[in-house]
């Protein structure tokens, strides 16, 4: 039988804040996150990264006691957790978003699950309180399903904004962490295809302060590129092998066709796409070979 891995509870923490023109917020997360964190026990800093802010969020956060990182141009949600991660001074990291939509009351929760095994832990969005833009919800049912799909297993909430990890994730999978808001659903389908612990805890979600950061177009655009990114480097599988089903598929189906509607077989077409069939299968597993190799997933 083997023995259960001891792990030690975790006694410090480093939160971060992505912000972007988040003064309307920003001084009332960082007092809730200071009064929280402090009643926990739990040693803390509490890291604002300024992402070219044009309002008043940095003067404000440093204010309040917080450490800012500042950016010279925006770089987008992944870039400035990324800026955070590099100079928080602890091992555990847990970022949260600086316009009150996260309640921080449960992050001691959200570490007491790291400490007892999980390599990840999430807020995840379905509690009692959820208020999530209409606009959003279509995107993000798709993009879950497809990241289920992948994952292999249930995902209560692929890219909330609350979670706690570990410094070395980041770090290990720093090569495809995107810069923009895609960074969640990444790092959460690294870890999940890679053989690491998630776990969920229930969370309420309230209304944001200030304007909303949404761009109908290129977030769609985004949304798009997503999906795409998704199947290809978690399950290119997936991806390419029903594309080359189809492919040769539509080859059968057109030499019958033109054999016994047309009265000639269009050898060409039909050999081209299978051919074309062949081709994306052997990329396909190309693709898997890589990914398998690149980046290593958990050893114990």
């Amino acid at each position: 039988m083997r023995n259960k891995k001891k792990i030690n509870p975790i006694a410090e923490i480093s939160v971060i804040i992505p912000c972007f023109n988040e003064q309307g917020g920003i001084l009332s997360v960082i007092e809730d996150l200071q009064s929280n964190l402090k009643a926990s026990g739990l040693k803390h800093e509490i890291i604002v990264v300024d992402d070219a802010s044009t309002d008043s969020t940095g003067d404000i956060a440093v204010k309040a006691g917080a450490v800012v990182v500042e950016h010279s141009v925006n770089r987008g949600y992944g870039a400035a957790i990324k800026s955070g991660v590099r100079v928080a001074q602890y091992d555990h990291i847990c970022i949260t978003d600086g316009d009150g939509t996260y309640p921080s009351k449960v992050i001691p929760d959200l570490v007491s699950a790291v400490s007892d095994g999980a390599d990840m832990a999430v807020g995840s969005r379905t509690g009692a309180i959820v208020k999530i833009p209409l606009i959003r919800r279509p995107a993000k049912f798709v993009i879950t399903k497809i990241a289920e799909s992948i994952a292999g297993i249930s995902i209560p909430d692929l890219n909330s904004g609350l979670r706690v990890f570990k410094k070395s994730h980041v770090k290990r999978y720093s090569g495809i962490l995107p810069n923009g808001f895609s960074f969640t659903t990444t790092i959460t389908l690294a870890l999940l295809t890679n053989g690491f612990r998630v776990d969920y805890m229930a969370i309420d979600y309230e209304s944001r302060i200030g304007d909303s950061k949404i761009r109908p177009i290129s977030d769609t655009i985004n949304f798009v590129t997503l999906i795409l990114r998704m199947a290809l480097y978690f399950a290119p599988l997936k991806f390419f092998m029903p594309a080359s089903f189809i492919c040769i598929l539509v080859a059968i189906a057109w030499a019958l066709v033109s054999r016994f509607a047309l009265g000639q077989l269009a050898d060409v077409t039909s050999t081209i796409l299978v051919v074309l069939g062949i081709q994306i299968a052997v990329v396909g597993l190309l693709a898997e070979m890589i990914n398998k190799r690149l980046p290593a997933g958990r050893q114990d």
